[in-house]
C-alpha cells in the first residue's frame, strides 16, 4: 500500500474521507466553483486565449492536481501571473486568440508540465526548504493587497484600465471618485458584512456562499432603481474538448526557454501557496509530490484544452476559508463548474460582480498572517528585510520577480548564516575530582583552560561556505594564544565537503610544523565515512580520532610539552595531578 501511495497519493487522503468531510468539501467545492467562473474567463483573456479556455483549464487541471499533489487545500487552475507570462511568450509567434496561438499555448503548457514533472521525480522539492517562510508571508500579504485592489473598482463602480500597477490603480481610484456608484457599494458591502456576521455567529456555515446569495438578492432588489449593476454574464455550455499541442521541432525549440520560466514560476507559486495554507491547517507539504501534481496536471490539461496553470491564491484561500477538509473539495469544485456551465449558466449570469468582489475582499484579508508579521519584526531584523523586500516587490514589480527576489534573499541569508558557524571554546566546569565534570562553553562563565590544548566545538557543517571562518578561528588560537594542539568536538557537524576537508588539512599541516596537531572526537558515523572515503582520516592520522572526550584528553595529554606542564598552575585535567 505504501509503494502504491507513492504513485497514487490520493489513496492516502481518500481513506480519510467521512460523511462529515464530504459535507464540508461539498460546500467548499460549490463556493469555489462559483468563484472560479468569472475569474477563469478573465484570466484566459489576459493570456490571449479565447474565454472558454479559462473554463476548460479550471475544469480539468484542479482534478489532476488534487489527485497527484500533496496539499489538502491547494486549488490549481488559471492564474494572473501565469496568464501574463503565457501571453508574453506566445504573442511573439502568433496573433492572440488565433488557432495558431492556442496550439502554441498548449505546447507551452505541455513543455512546462514536463519540466515540472522532472523536477518532482528528481526530488527537487527539497530546495523549497531553503526558502524563508517570510518570503511566503510577504508574497502572500502583497498578493492579498493586489487582489483587494483589483476588486475595489467593482464595488465602487470606478472604471480602472486593466493591467495597471498597484500604484496606478490607486491613483486611478482617487481620480475617479466622481464615478462612485452607491448601488454597487450597497451590494458589495452587503455581501461583505453578511458573510462576516455569519462567520462570527455560525462559523461552521458556508458564510462565503451565503454572503454571495445576500449580494445577489440585494442586486435583484436594486435593479429596479438602476441598470449599473453588472453581472457575470452568459457562459458557454459544453465540456472541455480534446486538443493536440503543436509538437513540431521548431515550436518545441522556440518555446522551451519560456516553458522553463513558466515551470519555475508555477512551482514556486504553487509551493508558496501550499506552504502558506499549510501553516494555517497544520499540514506538512511534500513539495516534490506537489511538483509532480503540478506537472501532471499541466501535461494532461494540454490535451484537454487547458493552458498553463498553477496554484491560485484566491481559490485556495476560498477553499480553506469555506471549510474544505480534503482535496476532494477541489475535485468537486471542478465538477460543480461543469454542472454550472452546462445546466445553470443562465442563473449564474445574474451573480453581480460587486458581490463577488465583496467575497474576495474577505479572502484577501484572511491571506495576511498578521501574527507572523508582528513576530518577524519583533525578533528578527534579517527576516524582516526578506519580508519587506518580498512584500514591496510584489506590489511594485512583476509577481514572478517578487518571488525570485525573495528566494534569492533567502538563499543569501541561509549562506550568510551557515558561513559563520558557532565555534565554542570548551572547558571543564569544576576542578578534577569534584563530582561529575562536563565540558561547557566558556561563553557562559569564565573557566580555567589548558595553556597547551584547546578544545573547541563546531556547531555547524564544515563546507565551502564555512571553512574560511573555521580556519580563521583556528589561526587566532595558534597566532594569538600559541596553542598548537586543538581538539575539535564534532558532534554538531552533520557533513563535511571537499573544501572543508582541504581547509582542515591545511591547518593540520601548519600545526604539525609547530609540533602540534588537529584531533577529532564525537564524529558522526556518516561524516567519518566520508572522511575515510576521501583519505582524510589517513592523512590526519587514525590515532587523532577518538570516540570519547576522556580518551582523547588522556592520549593527547601524553603528547604535550612536559616542560610547560611542570610550570603550569591550571591543572584542569585529572592527568595533571
Amino acid at each position: 500500500m505504501i509503494q502504491l501511495a507513492k504513485f497514487f497519493p490520493f489513496i492516502v487522503w481518500f481513506r480519510l474521507t467521512t460523511i462529515e468531510t464530504i459535507k464540508a468539501d461539498f460546500f467548499a467545492g460549490l463556493t469555489g466553483a462559483i468563484i472560479v467562473l468569472p475569474q477563469s474567463v478573465a484570466f484566459a483573456t489576459i493570456a490571449g486565449m479565447p474565454p472558454e479556455y479559462g473554463l476548460y483549464t479550471a475544469m480539468v487541471v484542479p482534478i489532476i492536481a488534487a489527485l497527484f499533489g500533496s496539499s489538502f487545500h491547494l486549488v490549481s487552475g488559471p492564474t494572473t501571473a501565469i496568464s501574463i507570462v503565457v501571453f508574453a511568450a506566445v504573442s511573439k509567434y502568433a496573433a492572440p486568440g488565433s488557432e495558431e496561438f492556442v496550439a502554441l499555448a498548449l505546447t507551452l503548457t505541455f513543455l512546462a508540465g514536463v519540466y515540472q514533472l522532472v523536477f518532482g521525480l528528481a526530488k527537487f522539492g527539497l530546495l523549497v526548504n531553503f526558502v524563508s517562510h517570510n518570503v511566503v508571508i510577504g508574497f502572500t500579504a502583497g498578493a492579498a493587497l493586489l487582489i483587494a485592489s483589483s476588486q475595489i473598482p467593482y464595488i465602487l463602480g470606478i472604471h480602472i484600465p486593466r493591467g495597471g500597477s498597484f500604484i496606478n490603480t490607486w491613483i486611478d481610484l482617487y481620480s475617479g471618485v466622481g464615478e462612485f456608484n452607491i448601488y454597487l457599494l450597497i451590494v458589495g458591502l452587503g455581501t461583505l458584512v453578511s458573510a462576516i456576521i455569519i462567520k462570527l455567529v455560525r462559523p461552521k456555515f458556508p458564510y462565503l456562499l451565503i454572503g454571495m446569495f445576500v449580494g445577489g438578492f440585494l442586486a435583484f432588489y436594486l435593479s429596479g432603481f438602476t441598470d449599473s449593476i453588472k453581472t457575470v454574464g452568459v457562459m458557454p455550455a459544453y465540456f472541455p474538448p480534446l486538443s493536440s499541442p503543436n509538437f513540431s521541432l521548431n515550436s518545441l525549440k522556440s518555446l522551451a526557454p519560456e516553458a522553463f520560466a513558466i515551470a519555475l514560476l508555477g512551482l514556486i507559486e504553487a509551493s508558496s501557496i501550499g506552504r502558506s495554507i499549510a501553516t494555517k491547517s497544520n499540514q506538512r507539504i511534500n513539495h516534490s509530490q506537489e511538483f509532480i501534481g503540478q506537472g501532471t496536471s499541466n501535461i494532461v490539461g494540454s490535451f484537454f484544452s487547458g493552458y498553463a496553470s498553477s496554484g491560485s491564491f484566491t481559490r485556495t484561500a476560498v477553499n480553506f476559508e469555506s471549510g474544505a477538509r480534503t482535496p476532494l473539495s477541489a475535485i468537486l469544485a471542478a465538477l460543480f463548474l461543469m454542472v454550472i456551465v452546462l445546466l445553470v449558466g443562465p442563473l449564474i449570469s445574474y451573480l453581480p460582480l460587486a458581490a463577488m468582489a465583496g467575497i474576495i475582499l474577505i479572502v484577501a484579508y484572511n491571506l495576511i498572517d498578521f501574527q507572523s508579521i508582528k513576530k518577524t519584526f519583533t525578533y528578527s531584523k534579517s527576516e524582516s528585510v526578506i519580508f519587506t523586500a518580498t512584500f514591496l516587490s510584489t506590489l511594485l514589480f512583476e509577481l514572478e520577480f517578487a518571488i525570485y527576489l525573495g528566494v534569492l534573499l533567502s538563499l543569501m541569508l541561509f549562506i550568510a548564516k551557515t558561513s559563520v558557524p558557532e565555534v565554542h571554546t570548551l572547558a571543564f566546569g569544576s576542578p578534577p575530582g569534584e563530582g561529575n565534570r562536563k565540558l561547557q562553553s566558556i561563553r557562559k562563565t569564565p573557566l580555567v583552560q589548558c595553556p597547551q590544548l584547546k578544545i573547541i566545538r563546531i556547531d555547524m557543517s564544515i563546507y565551502f561556505g564555512s571553512i574560511n571562518h573555521i580556519q580563521r578561528q583556528i589561526s587566532q588560537i595558534v597566532d594569538n594564544q600559541r596553542i598548537y594542539h586543538i581538539l575539535i568536538v564534532a558532534s554538531g557537524v552533520n557533513f563535511i565537503d571537499l573544501a572543508g576537508i582541504e581547509g582542515l588539512l591545511i591547518e593540520h599541516r601548519r600545526l604539525k610544523m609547530l609540533n602540534g596537531s588537529l584531533y577529532f572526537v564525537d564524529v558522526k558515523s556518516s561524516t567519518y565515512e566520508f572522511m575515510e572515503k576521501v583519505n582524510f582520516v589517513n592523512e590526519i592520522g587514525r590515532e587523532n580520532f577518538f570516540e570519547s572526550k576522556e580518551e582523547s584528553i588522556r592520549i593527547v595529554f601524553d603528547r604535550l610539552d612536559r616542560s610547560k606542564c611542570e610550570k603550569c598552575q591550571a591543572l584542569v585535567f585529572k592527568e595533571c595531578q
